[in-house]
């Protein structure tokens, strides 16, 4: 008798979630190959139902079944009320998150790519100090629960991070980028080229004036207004009553330019996996369309407290429980080009970086951030980096009218596909 079995003669519910992974590691630091690793990790976490309450436990040593045993029951006892049902045995959709050319990426062969990113990034700044790291894995994880649910799931994360920095008194230029996939993408150095224009752009320091004036925000600059947005969709945070978007579904809350979609059925997609880590499917979940709240995101138990079906967004690590996670998160593209976009900015803020993205009250929609990288754009060009400047709003505020999003879309920090954003009238800092 398997453990699964053991535990439901013993509790109503039962979940085993197995889950294994190994991955390759290489980094270079400072123009030079620094280290290079192989990991592996194998663990059980079980969850129980005993009694209305939720106990749970979870291990590293796969053949320690009898302490995982007594310890998801002993804990069921002290657990919270439990208000959901794990789920019963559905159909997936077929999602494309397995590619064998990069469960095959050997240690040499992320070496030579890290290689070529490194030498044409220090091409366009020798006196940069660049930094690669790359990371391939195969990750497998199984689920099974007392209602015959019996899930597996096999995904290649790819991971590849860049970054110049350099130093010239007391100018200090940090670029950086991050690239994630579950498919090869032969283009890996398209990303890689599109970060150097803006090494190239940076190289000339101009002044830029505080006030009010229009700000481009670019797909990596877009997050610090779609961060925001991110928890305030949230279940989580809509049970708990702190969304400033709770009980507002079906209100137009942003300029009708804005659509937000999380999709974790995507081909490739850093996120993607055919069911989320509670044996959910996963689906297509519309959040917000032409600016209309449409919905929110849910893992079982949020969803349970709401009302709500779950969406498939539970994700969790080994030794933590689910909880509501975006997986790919798709803001929508816009009708108009980038270049007529810039064209009519007479002055204005190009928004690269910020840093400190996501410190503060970000809950309410409010940030203050410091630029990391930003441009100054001047009769619709963009004619040198400015230092010293900020940025400070309410992403509630300032979406409700959008100046223009473009028809280009990128995907940024491995989750996130993003357009570029125009907003009118911004209130900016500047270090005179």
């Amino acid at each position: 008798m398997d453990m699964l079995q053991r535990l439901q003669a013993q509790a109503e519910q039962v979940e085993v979630f197995h889950i294994q992974s190994e991955s390759t590691r290489v980094r270079f630091e400072a123009n030079s190959l620094k280290a290079s690793q192989v990991e592996e990790i194998s663990g059980l976490a079980v969850r129980v139902v005993r009694d209305g309450r939720m106990g749970f436990t979870a291990s590293s040593d796969v053949t320690a079944t009898e302490k995982l045993l007594a310890n998801a029951l002993e804990s069921a006892a002290y657990g919270d009320p439990t208000p959901f049902a794990f789920p019963g045995p559905q159909d997936a959709p077929d999602v494309a998150c397995y590619d064998p050319r990069i469960a095959e990426l050997s240690i040499s062969r992320l070496v030579e790519i890290g290689q070529e990113i490194m030498a044409y990034l220090r091409e366009v700044d020798p006196e940069g100090m660049v930094s690669v790291e790359l990371q391939r894995g195969v990750e497998r994880y199984t689920l099974r629960n007392h209602t015959g649910t019996e899930v597996a799931v096999t995904r290649t994360p790819l991971t590849i991070v860049y970054s110049v920095d350099r130093v010239k008194g007391d100018d200090v230029l940090m670029v950086y980028d991050v690239q994630g996939a579950t498919l090869w993408n032969e283009a890996f150095m398209a990303p890689v080229q599109r970060l150097a224009e803006k090494l190239r752009l940076a190289q000339q320091v101009v002044p830029l004036r505080a006030g009010r004036m229009p700000v481009l925000f670019s797909p990596a600059g877009a997050l610090v207004l779609g961060y925001p947005l991110m928890l305030g969709l949230s279940g989580k945070n809509v049970v708990k009553g702190v969304s400033p978007l709770a009980g507002r579904r079906g209100e137009q809350v942003f300029d009708p330019r804005l659509t937000l979609v999380d999709d974790a059925t995507l081909p490739g997609g850093f996120g993607s996996a055919a069911y989320d880590d509670e044996g959910v499917p996963h689906q297509r979940t519309v959040l917000v369309e032409n600016g209309v709240l449409r919905g929110f995101y849910y893992d079982l138990k949020t969803a349970a407290r709401a009302g709500v079906p779950s969406t498939g967004n539970g994700s969790r690590g080994l030794f933590s429980q689910p909880e509501p996670a975006p997986t790919n998160l798709l803001w929508g593209a816009g009708e108009t080009p980038l270049a007529d976009i810039l064209a009519g900015i007479e002055e204005g803020l190009w928004v690269e970086n910020v840093l400190g993205l996501g410190q503060g009250n970000i809950i309410s929609g409010a940030f203050s951030n410091p630029l990391a990288l930003g441009f100054k754009i001047e009769k619709g060009q963009i004619v040198g980096r400015v230092k010293g400047v900020s940025i400070a709003g309410n992403v509630y505020e300032l979406l409700r009218h959008v100046g223009a999003v473009s028809r280009e879309t990128e995907w940024v920090y491995q989750n996130f596909n993003q357009p570029y954003v125009l907003l009118e009238e911004m209130n900016v800092i500047a270090r005179e």
